[in-house]
């Protein structure tokens, strides 16, 4: 996966962002024939706990792999700032992330065709999710021959999790047995393979990378597009302390991601005016919804000690980490081959509610003796214990992500505008008042010793709030801030991903999403990626001649 580009003659596509859509564009377009460039600012080097599934803890703050971003202070957390790590390097955030394999439900697709038309309806887009999909079980079943490995562990999780099933049953919610889609509650679906992490440079980059015609250029992080006119020529870009140009003949696709995709516009002229011309920066196009309609899920988490053991006694004994770390060598298997995220589902909240409003998580572990905001997956607390969570599915609130500064290498404002719309707030209290039934269930209360710090049992919408501002955080699910739609003055790309007034200029990234899918985005992503490609395939930009290096 180390080799790199050697010529700065022309491409015929130029991929920016080595990340999850990165990877299955460039692999599609050189797939079909064409010489693609990849461009990634990150490094190529894969750490140790990039390829160990539970490893992702240790790339929690590790600035090899991770960006390790922070926004600014938000209102609606109480002021309080919120830490945002995002992949850096090939692979990108499915590189570090928590693996959870989820397509989304088939109504928030339904809404997006509502904003960008009838192509991104679900049944357009599931046919991509099965293209993608290869799932393994735990029985050795297989489903679907796609690139992207996903692993149902099966009876492999943590046993305690059968009283969180249980639990969730006696309150009516169906059982989903294979949670890569649709309601209900189960064991969520991994990207792993072989006990491996399985990121989108193991399912789609690298496999592209030795069949030819695909170039990579790491730590290149592009500094701006070229444009001849209205038509997206080139971009510049940093390799080893010194700019470099590189011309394509077709198209430029930005897929660095719902942070720096915008950035990226931005620094090239492509954005709010004002604040361009602030900044010094020659306004190419005023776009006010560059880098708007930024969406994200935030999550609280209550912690219990638990009558039963768990993942706890595992893991937090020495002899217990040395054992582990035998097993997962000698057979790939055990706890380190596995997520924390082991349990839960996609629910309504009230019976009134037309659909899944609220995201579930059970996890046979907890951290509460551990420093704020860290993830010491392996240092777990030394007595029994396990976690509920919840998400609201759709947030209504929205927030901006814009540059600071014309310097390509500084990091841009995110002012998330978490908490923002009174329906959020409701959307609080709900899932609070949820969990508090599910902890009281007897299923879930035969396993329960007590809770730890702040549960839900006893608080009222008001105290469920507070504590949510005070406690909850990113689920790491940012998106929507290059938002796909008809309208060119509320929107950034048009429903085949063209930014709107531009030619050979595409984004292909979690930032076209109109609104957040309700569970985890990196399916999403990578379906995005994936019919990205193919609309490039179908209908290709005119060839662009007579360039010159």
């Amino acid at each position: 996966m180390s080799r790199q580009a050697v010529s700065l003659e022309p491409y015929d596509y130029v991929v920016v962002g080595a990340g999850s859509a990165g990877c299955v564009v460039a692999s599609r377009l050189a797939g079909a024939g064409h010489r693609v460039l990849v461009l990634e600012a990150g490094s190529a080097r894969r750490p140790l706990w990039t390829r160990v599934p539970i490893g992702y803890g240790r790339t929690y703050f590790d600035r090899r792999v991770n960006w390790c971003l922070h926004t600014e202070a938000d209102p609606g957390l109480g002021h309080r700032v919120s830490y945002w790590p995002r992949g850096k390097g090939i692979g990108g955030s499915s590189a570090i992330n928590a693996m959870v394999y989820y397509r989304g439900l088939p109504h928030d697709f339904d809404d997006w065709a509502r904003q960008a038309g009838a192509s991104w309806a679900w049944p357009a887009v599931r046919s991509a999710f099965e293209a993608i999909e290869c799932l393994h079980d735990a029985d050795g079943e297989i489903t679907g021959s796609g690139p992207q490995w996903i692993t149902d562990p099966g009876d492999h999780y943590h046993p305690i999790g059968r009283h969180y099933l249980a639990g969730a049953r006696r309150l009516g919610f169906d059982h989903n047995p294979r949670m890569i889609g649709g309601d209900g509650v189960g064991r969520y679906c991994i990207t792993t393979r072989g006990g491996l992490r399985c990121s989108a440079a193991d399912a789609f980059l690298a496999p592209a990378m030795k069949r030819g015609r695909l170039d990579l250029l790491c730590e290149a992080p592009v500094a701006g597009i070229l444009f001849d006119g209205t038509r997206a020529a080139g971009v510049e870009f940093m390799l080893r302390g010194a700019s470099h140009r590189v011309y394509c003949h077709r198209e430029i696709v930005l897929c660095a991601g719902a942070v720096a995709s915008p950035q990226l516009l931005q620094l090239s002229g492509i954005g709010p005016g004002r604040l361009l011309s602030r900044l010094g920066i020659a306004v190419r196009a005023d776009r006010e919804a560059v880098g708007g309609n930024l969406q994200d899920h935030l999550a609280v988490t209550y912690f219990y000690r638990a009558r039963v053991p768990t993942l706890n006694n595992q893991l937090h004994p020495w002899w217990g980490k040395a054992w582990a770390g035998l097993r997962y060598a000698a057979t790939r298997g055990g706890p380190l081959a596995l997520g924390v995220n082991q349990y839960g589902g996609f629910v309504r909240s009230t019976p009134d509610k037309s659909r899944a409003d609220l995201q579930l998580y059970f996890n046979p572990v907890t951290y509460t003796r551990q420093p704020v905001g860290r993830r010491p997956l392996l240092s777990p607390d030394p007595y029994p214990g396990f976690i509920l969570s919840f998400q609201p599915c759709r947030p209504s609130s929205r927030g901006r992500i814009d540059i600071a500064s014309g310097d390509p290498a500084a990091p841009p404002r995110i002012v998330p505008g978490y908490l923002g719309d009174d329906a959020d707030l409701q959307a609080v209290a709900d899932g609070a008042r949820l969990l508090a039934r599910l902890a009281r269930t007897d299923a879930m209360r035969a396993v329960t010793e007590a809770p730890v710090g702040p549960t839900p049992e006893g608080m009222d919408d008001d105290d469920a709030i507070a504590d949510f501002r005070a406690r909850a955080d990113t689920v790491f699910h940012p998106v929507g801030t290059c938002t796909m739609g008809l309208d060119p003055g509320a929107s950034v790309v048009d429903p085949s991903l063209r930014v709107h007034g531009f030619s050979a200029l595409r984004v292909a990234d979690a930032s076209v999403f109109p609104n957040v899918t309700s569970g985890n985005t990196n399916a999403p992503v990578l379906m995005t990626a994936w019919r990205a490609a193919q609309m490039m395939l179908d209908d290709p930009a005119p060839v662009r001649t007579g360039l010159t290096r």
